[in-house]
């Protein structure tokens, strides 16, 4: 069963609460989303390793419930 854009913001909320996050379903099929989560928990990370926290956040459900998911991880700016 494909993940809702509900249930992936709550995983998303649950692992980075400081975080703006906004969902995308590129396809309209519950299966292919963008993801662009900027959290100061990524402050100071390589992009690789913040999409790793995000993978994690999602606990195992990529290429479950989940298949397609493009991301774009930032840390805040100043200002």
């Amino acid at each position: 069963m494909p993940m809702s854009a509900e249930t992936l913001r709550a995983h998303l909320v649950e692992a980075f609460p400081d975080a703006e996050i906004e969902i995308t379903d590129l396809a309209g099929d519950g299966d292919h989303y963008r993801a662009r989560i900027v959290s100061t928990a990524f402050t100071g990370l390589a992009r690789v390793r913040q999409h790793q926290m995000v993978y994690a956040a999602l606990k195992g459900q990529m290429g479950g419930e989940l298949h397609a998911l493009a991301l774009e991880t930032s840390a805040p700016t100043g200002g």
